[in-house]
């Protein structure tokens, strides 16, 4: 009796062996196809070909999020004989200096804004605390591109949460959706995270690192520049903080983290969420490191200033600064 295959079965069939639930050998005709009949051989060799032995496997389709397949790549590029390798440019990193503080009436987050790529300052005026929801900010540390688009995704999520609730989002619920993705790429993405909040349960602080653990503290610090803030916090930390009490501890946390670590410099950036969801965001908020005074200063050395006549004319000495930020005033 001649053997043909029916469309459903190998159909179910290819589905099996893409996904890998079966190994192709498995549905291997027990006979040869040269003892067959032309028209059966055919039939064989269809109902076959989805597992064929020499078949390339088919690529999984892309499900979304951080995709990490040139890993091997450039892996491999970089490893190449001397002179002929590639070497991977440096990551932007915020060495950084983050931290928060619950009080009374909500909490208190704090951060410097030096980004560093390798020994050298990328940026003077990063900004390193994100928006998650109206109620919910979090300071970031690591790699700069990691922290930024790891929260903007989170905070999309918030956002589609929202709408289809109807409710204030959770700090809970923040806290959960950056524990799985970050767990998910085990530590693979670089992203220390100090997040603040203020819901229907009250103020909340976590501390949540790159692998995915969670802790839920009074005060937190991280970056390179923990340890200077957090002497800060138990020199000074008591239960019960006004607001302004509150302010003073987290900036002071953080200009120890600028002037004790060489990650961590230029501004200190302020973020105060209070009871009732209400934030209030305070960039530059303290500028130890000004330059001004000191170029004002100084005065150039007459052999530099050139001779009347020699230069163009000074047209103007009013100055006009527009759409600048603190670092270049």
């Amino acid at each position: 009796q001649r053997f043909v295959p029916s469309v459903k079965r190998r159909a179910f069939v290819a589905r099996l062996v893409h996904e890998d639930i079966v190994s192709p050998r498995f549905f291997a005709p027990p006979v040869r196809a040269r003892h067959l009949g032309p028209r059966r051989a055919d039939d064989m060799a269809t109902f076959a070909a989805p597992g064929a032995e020499h078949a390339v496997a088919k690529a999984q389709p892309a499900a979304g999020g951080f995709d990490f397949g040139q890993c091997p790549r450039n892996a491999a590029l970089a490893s190449a004989p001397v002179g002929k390798g590639y070497a991977a440019p440096t990551p932007m990193s915020t060495g950084t200096t983050i931290c928060g503080v619950v009080y009374a009436g909500g909490v208190v987050l704090g951060a410097d804004t030096r980004a560093t790529g390798g020994s050298e300052v990328a940026d003077k005026n990063c900004e390193k605390i994100h928006y998650l929801a109206p109620n919910i900010y979090c300071c970031g540390a690591g790699t700069a591109a990691d922290t930024e688009k790891t929260t903007e995704l989170i905070a999309s999520q918030l956002e589609l949460l929202r709408l289809s609730t109807s409710t204030q989002s959770r700090v809970v619920a923040a806290v959960t959706l950056l524990k799985r993705t970050l767990f998910k790429y085990q530590g693979h993405v670089s992203a220390a995270l100090v997040l603040g909040g203020v819901d229907c349960t009250g103020p909340g602080l976590y501390q949540i690192y790159p692998h995915g653990s969670t802790a839920r503290l009074p005060y937190v610090t991280m970056g390179s520049g923990s340890l200077a803030a957090m002497s800060v916090f138990e020199t000074r930390y008591a239960d019960g903080l006004d607001e302004a009490a509150a302010v003073s501890l987290v900036k002071d946390a953080i200009r120890a983290g600028i002037f004790n670590d060489l990650g961590s410099g230029s501004n200190v950036d302020i973020t105060v969420i209070k009871t009732g969801g209400d934030a209030t965001v305070m960039r530059g908020y303290e500028t130890p490191n000004d330059t001004g005074p000191l170029r004002s200063a100084y005065e150039r050395p007459r052999a530099l200033k050139p001779a009347p006549g020699k230069a163009t004319a000074v047209l103007s000495t009013v100055v006009e600064v527009a759409d600048a930020d603190a670092m270049q005033l």
